[in-house]
Formats: C-alpha cells, structure tokens, sequence
C-alpha cells in the first residue's frame, strides 16, 4: 500500500452526523412550515409576527449550523487523531 493509499481518518461514529443531521433538519424545516407563523399577531416593535419569525430564524438557524459545524469538527480531530496513533505505533 502506498503512501496515497492510506487513510487520511479513522472510522466514523454515527453519533454526531444524526446529531448534525437533525439539527440541519430543524434549520431547514421550519422556516417552511408557513402555516404556523401566517398570522399577524403578536406584533413586536411595530413588525407583524409573519415577519418577525422568519428573521427570527435567521439567527436560530445559523446559531444551529455554528453547534453543527463544531460537532463535526471536533469528529473530523477525532478520526484524524486515530490515524495518527494507529501510524505511531
């Protein structure tokens, strides 16, 4: 096996994918179910609620995609750690 052959990452844990996953999910979703939120109260500073949600999620959204991105970080750290101290030993 050569040294392009190799592996660059240890093997996967499903465990922050379905996290990041449902998180993603919850981000995409939401903003979709527009019969929830068709309304027009409760207005907040003037702006109806139909409009104020959906900025709303802007900011819920990419808080989500932030704590997404940190999860698979850190996986991606883990599985590359794991094939550096299998090659050292």
């Amino acid at each position: 096996m050569t040294s392009h052959d190799s592996p660059t990452r240890g093997p996967a844990k499903p465990g922050p994918y379905v996290i990041s996953g449902i998180l993603i999910a919850i981000a995409i979703i939401m903003p979709l179910l527009v019969p929830m939120y068709a309304r027009h109260d409760p207005v907040l500073w003037g702006i109806p609620f139909f409009y104020w949600y959906q900025l709303l999620w802007v900011f819920i959204a990419s808080g989500l995609l932030a704590i997404s991105y940190v999860i698979m970080r850190k996986e991606d750290r883990r599985r590359r750690a794991e094939v550096r101290e299998g090659k050292g030993a």
